[in-house]
């Protein structure tokens, strides 16, 4: 874990730290799909699409988490939520993109802290199902 002496909570605030391409940066975005929580991982450049990611977990439709809910689910605050170890059990979901990569940051549950690992790991990790959920 590296953490920095400004923030990291952006994709970009991130890159800029690292000395990296916003690419390389996993965003652990929090969705509501039917009541229970999801986090999408997905790159710094990309947008998650929700009805994509409605098709891909089954689910009727999706909307992003509050910040309440984000942190009640995670146990982190935007920003700093981690691609895994959340303080309540909660779906991932990865976008496809990020297997073009053979290292990227993800947020270390600070608003400074990120780690680099293989996004082949970091899916291992997380537990994640993988799906085109991003554009």
């Amino acid at each position: 874990m590296r953490r920095f002496a400004a923030t990291t909570r952006t994709a970009e605030d991130a890159a800029r730290q690292i000395g990296t391409e916003v690419e390389r940066i996993v965003k652990s975005l929090v969705f509501m799909a039917n009541g229970e929580p999801v986090v999408v991982l997905c790159s710094g450049r990309s947008r998650v699409d929700e009805g994509r990611l409605a098709t891909a977990l089954g689910a009727r439709g999706v909307r992003r988490a509050t910040a309440d809910e984000a942190k009640t689910f995670t146990g982190y605050a935007i920003g700093g939520v981690p691609p895994f170890a959340y303080a309540r059990p909660c779906r991932v979901v990865a976008d496809q993109g990020l297997l073009a990569f053979d290292e990227v940051w993800a947020a270390a549950g600070l608003p400074d802290a990120v780690f680099p690992i293989a996004p082949t790991e970091l899916l291992r990790l997380a537990g994640a199902l993988v799906a085109a959920v991003a554009s």
